[in-house]
């Protein structure tokens, strides 16, 4: 069974090569610097506009459940905010070397733009449901495209990368962890996580938002507090880890040697897992939360990204860089995480790290959960589905990760985060114009000196036939 699992593993990892080096990386930069001067640099332009956002929380109608802009934001930022940004980012570091930082910076600044145009297009298609709305790419898939064949295939990649394969990625990264600081055995905490994912799982999306709320701000703050100090009290160093990103992201020896190729390919992936600009996950909840206008909802998402990559991943890598252990080719994945931390505040840094990637990665697996039933629901509405995704997502999967390898459970992901964003860059294009429309009506109204923009289906009439949500 392992050697069935060895050869899997080494055919997934050359098929993610041939993908991310020849088609995935192009399209990313080229897509979000094209929706980038459409928007005229939106995710830097309307700034103030972000953070002003996330602070709404407009009264439901007819007495409707819904979700608030900012539950929407803490429940994408929860998926985000996780492995990705502890372990993703060594890896990145210890594969493609310091310059992936870099590259892992570029991605987020144009792929904010991107996270825009996806998370808009959710608010405008999206429709009614029980508790709040639902909608995402495959809804604008099968209205804004009228491709019901690709609105489907979305469904089925997402549910599979984010409901089962990237929950067993997070379940991975928490073992290896709490084995780490603690000496815990991964099959007893790979129990643990999927009962209470369970618990959780069945509790529907109002309970997803409530936890995530909560558990968000305080695992962002208190880790960015946290690594905050650890430069602080490096302060010298500063000047030199800025060098040697910027160095080793464009220098000589990276091109001469081959390895500039890797450093910028890891690092890209290795943001893209993180902030997920494009692939297609988040709008699947920005389309939950009850906004006047949809562009409200896209700007709250373009920031996602940047708290995700700028400030929590950009943590990480001055840890990482500032202790010199991305050197040691023993250590990976959170281990590196960890053994940076403990070098620079002692051996509790190990099981501050182990708690804080308990509640990062736990949050993953709620808002990962999500995603997954959204796409099931629109697949169909046969409840025992729903059921035993919930079952395969919160129990199975989660516990495959705690006992799977580290190389496995990543390049597993990587194989079906590539096939997903490919799909929902090709919508995007296709889709972006009514993006760009919307952005050009919400601008107006800011213009006109409306504080609070309002969207009516009149405003396109051209869709206005597709549109649910917006009477």
């Amino acid at each position: 069974m392992s050697s069935d699992l060895d050869f899997i593993n080494v055919a997934i990892s050359q098929i993610n090569e041939a993908l991310w080096t020849y088609l995935l990386i192009g399209a990313l930069i080229l897509c979000g610097l094209y929706f980038t001067v459409r928007t005229r640099f939106v995710q830097f332009t309307l700034l103030g506009d972000m953070f002003r956002q996330i602070v709404d929380a407009s009264p439901s109608s007819n007495g409707r459940k819904h979700i608030s802009s900012f539950q929407a934001f803490a429940v994408s930022v929860a998926t985000r905010v996780g492995t990705g940004n502890l372990a993703g980012v060594a890896t990145a570091i210890a594969v493609g070397g310091p310059g992936s930082v870099f590259w892992m910076w570029i991605i987020a600044l144009v792929g904010s733009a991107t996270a825009f145009v996806e998370a808009t297009l959710a608010q405008l298609y999206k429709r009614p449901d029980s508790e709040s709305f639902i909608g995402g790419p495959a809804y604008y898939i099968s209205r804004g495209m009228k491709n019901k064949w690709m609105a489907a295939l979305f469904a089925v990649l997402l549910t599979i990368t984010f409901g089962l394969s990237y929950n067993s990625i997070q379940s991975n990264t928490i073992c290896e962890a709490l084995h780490q600081a603690f000496g815990f055995e991964k099959t007893l905490v790979g129990i643990i996580l999927s009962s209470i994912a369970l618990f959780i799982a069945f509790g529907g999306i109002q309970r997803i938002a409530r936890v995530s709320s909560v558990l968000v701000p305080v695992m962002a703050i208190g880790y960015f507090i946290l690594a905050l100090v650890v430069v602080i009290m490096n302060y010298d160093l500063i000047p030199h880890v800025v060098k040697l990103i910027f160095e080793n992201a464009f220098g000589f020896e990276q091109v001469a040697g081959g390895g500039l190729g890797m450093t910028i390919m890891i690092g890209i992936r290795r943001g893209l897992f993180s902030n997920e600009a494009g692939e297609g996950s988040a709008p699947n909840v920005a389309a939950t939360a009850h906004v006047s206008h949809p562009v409200k909802q896209g700007l709250i998402q373009a920031l996602g990204v940047f708290t995700d990559t700028l400030l929590v991943c950009s943590c990480t890598a001055f840890l990482v860089l500032i202790s010199g252990m991305y050197a040691n080719e023993k250590l990976q994945g959170i281990q590196l995480t960890q053994a940076s931390l403990e070098s620079q505040v002692g051996s509790w840094g190990t099981i501050y790290v182990a708690v804080a990637i308990i509640l990062f990665a736990f949050s993953s697996i709620i808002g990962n959960y999500y995603y997954g039933e959204a796409n099931i629901r629109y697949l169909t509405d046969n409840k025992k589905v729903l059921v035993i995704f919930r079952l395969l997502s919160g129990g199975l999967f989660v516990f495959f990760g705690a006992v799977a390898s580290f190389d496995f459970v990543w390049n597993m992901g990587d194989l079906f985060m590539a096939l997903l964003t490919l799909c929902n860059l090709i919508a995007l294009v296709f889709l972006c114009k009514h993006a760009f429309k919307l952005l050009d009506n919400y601008r107006a109204q800011r213009r006109q000196g409306i504080k609070n923009p309002v969207f009516h289906r009149s405003d396109m009439p051209e869709v206005a036939d597709d549109l649910e949500a917006w009477d």
